[in-house]
This record gives structure tokens, C-alpha cells and sequence, in this order.
């Protein structure tokens, strides 16, 4: 992908289907378990305003539950409700107004729902979590089998249960469109419901939603065509996908493109690309996790199954993310924990890059003081 002018690519814009974001920066979606009953609140409203005032192309809600079984914890927001999508409005309001294309997560948690806070250990819910008003409830999957010891073993969802899960994607969507958002970005990944139905390791079923490739991805499949229907088709639809799950014989980046061919054919935009999470954490544990150490993924997925991808993982540095789009690996940068530590990362790494050297791009309250004084220390140092 060549450079079309003296802009770095990270910050030219880019156009999906309709929308058209700002840069190619992307909020990733960082799980705040601070909702009641699903509902944001003002802790939402600051935590992701922020990065659209810190010059994000686009900003991503954290994983919305599409039921209340599909939470992780008590503390996540949802969109199984009109009230919680209400709840949402103010949210992607704020957001456009400041530059930022709105963007949500659909998501269910599946076995590993029913989840502690991370600060009260992140483990299965226990008497302490009860006591604290968190208590646990039941929790389904593909098949029997529990995220590991001590955890809640799930029902196996029946086939009516399954398209009534499906169905819920899809009035999530709905709802979700409404409030505001012009993205939305389906959770395949991360030992979620969907991830675990592609992995042969934890789908053992004998139906039409196990059993080969195919069987195995029709849960996921059919989340997508339920999605696509009532999604307006001038608004990108991303699907984030572990491409490896790191399980023994488990899900492999070649199952991955695979899939993301069949997610093109059914509208899918832009495949986010991550790995791991089928049993504990959302990376693989027991790989290298230096900078940029997914983008292989990105890169192979983006050329071999003709879709376009987004980057995550330990993208810390913008001369990083400028490389990785000049080499053509993706087309969007995703930054997670590296814009919590940071939340004007996209300005900073327009300033690292040689772009907006008068602050232009920053929100006019602050861009004038920081040009200000930009040029004042550097006439004290002439």
C-alpha cells in the first residue's frame, strides 16, 4: 500500500461502505464492569469521550451483552433492552460531534459469563461476590464442558436456543443502530459463545452446529446473516476473530481464512484480528507477546481471504502502526491498553510522525494553548 501523499497513512482517512473515519486509529474495546443492570452511565460517557477528544478515527464500545446470560460480569452494558440503548445515545452523541465514528461490540459470554470483577479476581462468581450483591446465574455453550476447575459447567444450547441467541444478535443490532452507532463489530473471539462454537476443542456436537468446518461455523455464520439483515448497508460490519485460539489441535489461522471468506460473502467489512481466550486470557498464554506480535495474523487473513483487517496487540509505538500499514499487513490500528495509559495517543503519534505540527488537529479549546506554547519554547531555544 503506498503512501498517497505527505500525510502518514495512519492518519488518512478511510472509507467503509458509508462512513468515513477521520484516521485509522480504533479504540479497542476495553471492558470497564461499571454498568447496573446493563445501563451505562457517566463513567461510559467520560471514559470513552475521551479518546474521541484525544483524535481517534474510531471509538469502540466495550463487549454489550445481546442478553443478560451473554454478560461477563454484573458490570457490563448491554443492548438487549430500548432503556439500555437509550442509555447509549448521549454516548455516540458526544462522540460524533468531536470527530469520532461511533462503534459498538455485540457480544455474548457464554461459559465464561457469570465472571468475577478482574479487580475481585477475575475467576468464577463466589460467596464474596454474593455478598457484594454480584451472584452468579447459569451459563451456556455449544457443549458441557467448563472453562476449568471450579467453574460453572454450561447447558448445552439447543437448536431453538440457538436461534433464539441469533435472533438476539440481531434486536441488539437494531437497537444498537438507532442509538447512534455507524459500526458494529461482532465478538467471534476470546473464548466467547461464538469463538467456542468455531474451536473443535470445546464444540463436541453431533448436529448441524458441530462436527466439521462447516458445522462449526454456521453458529457464527448465522449470527452474521441475522446481523447483516437489519444493520443499514451504509455501515461497516467488523467481526473480531481469535485467528488462533492456541488450544491443542484447536482452531488454527487457516480455519480462520476460511472463515473470513464466508464472513465477506455475508457483508462483513473488516476482520479484527486477535487470538487466544478459549480457557483464561484473551491472548494466547504461552506465546511471544512483544510489539505488533498479532499482525502476522492481520497480515495473512488480509491477503489470503481479500478482506480487510484491523491490527491489535502491543501496537504501542506510531511508528509501529505507520509500518505496519505501509507494509500493507492491515488498514486499521486497533490501540487498546496502550490508550488507557494514554488517551491522546492518536495526537501524540500525529506529532511523532511529522503531522499537525500546529496542533490543528486537537479540539480547539486546547489545540490553540498547546500551539502557543510550542512556539514559545521553541523561540527560547533559538
Amino acid at each position: 500500500m503506498a503512501q498517497t501523499s505527505e500525510r502518514p497513512l495512519l492518519f488518512q482517512p478511510i472509507t467503509l461502505r458509508g462512513v468515513t473515519a477521520r484516521n485509522r486509529i480504533v479504540l479497542a474495546p476495553l471492558c470497564q464492569y461499571s454498568a447496573k443492570d446493563g445501563v451505562a452511565n457517566d463513567w461510559h460517557l467520560v471514559h470513552l469521550g475521551k479518546f474521541a477528544i484525544g483524535g481517534m478515527g474510531i471509538v469502540m464500545t466495550e463487549a454489550a451483552a445481546v442478553e443478560p446470560r451473554g454478560r461477563i460480569s454484573h458490570g457490563d452494558i448491554g443492548v438487549w433492552t430500548d432503556a439500555q440503548a437509550d442509555a447509549l445515545k448521549p454516548i455516540t452523541t458526544f462522540l460524533a460531534k468531536n470527530g469520532a465514528v461511533p462503534a459498538i461490540q455485540l457480544a455474548h459470554a457464554g461459559r465464561k459469563a457469570s465472571m468475577q470483577r478482574p479487580w475481585h479476581g477475575s475467576g468464577p462468581l463466589n460467596e464474596a461476590d454474593a455478598a457484594r450483591g454480584d451472584t452468579a446465574w447459569s451459563v451456556v455453550g455449544p457443549s458441557t464442558q467448563p472453562v476449568g476447575l471450579d467453574w460453572l459447567t454450561p447447558s448445552e444450547l439447543s437448536e431453538l436456543e440457538i436461534h433464539d441467541i441469533v435472533q438476539n444478535f440481531a434486536a441488539a443490532a437494531g437497537r444498537a443502530s438507532a442509538a447512534g452507532f455507524d459500526v458494529a463489530e461482532i465478538h467471534g473471539a476470546h473464548g466467547y459463545l461464538i469463538s467456542t462454537f468455531l474451536s473443535p476443542s470445546t464444540n463436541t456436537r453431533t448436529d448441524g452446529y458441530g462436527g466439521d468446518l462447516a458445522g462449526r461455523m454456521r453458529f457464527a455464520l448465522e449470527v452474521t446473516e441475522a446481523v447483516r439483515s437489519v444493520w443499514p448497508d451504509d455501515k461497516p460490519l467488523f467481526f473480531r476473530l481469535s485467528s488462533v485460539d492456541g488450544a491443542e489441535d484447536g482452531w488454527s489461522l487457516d480455519d480462520s481464512i476460511a472463515l473470513a471468506r464466508e464472513l465477506k460473502a455475508r457483508g462483513i467489512d473488516v476482520i479484527d484480528c486477535s487470538s487466544g481466550g478459549l480457557t483464561g486470557s484473551s491472548t494466547i498464554a504461552n506465546t511471544y507477546r512483544g510489539p505488533g506480535f498479532q499482525v502476522p495474523y492481520a497480515a495473512r487473513i488480509r491477503r489470503d481471504a481479500d478482506i480487510k483487517t484491523m491490527a491489535v496487540g502491543l501496537i504501542m509505538e506510531a511508528k509501529l502502526a505507520e509500518d505496519i500499514l505501509q507494509a500493507g499487513d492491515a488498514d486499521l490500528i486497533a490501540i487498546g491498553r496502550e490508550a488507557m495509559y494514554d488517551p491522546y495517543w492518536a495526537h501524540h503519534a500525529a506529532q511523532t510522525l511529522g503531522s499537525d505540527s500546529e496542533f490543528t488537529a486537537w479540539p480547539e479549546q486546547a489545540g490553540w494553548w498547546l500551539d502557543k506554547r510550542a512556539k514559545s519554547l521553541s523561540r527560547q531555544k533559538t
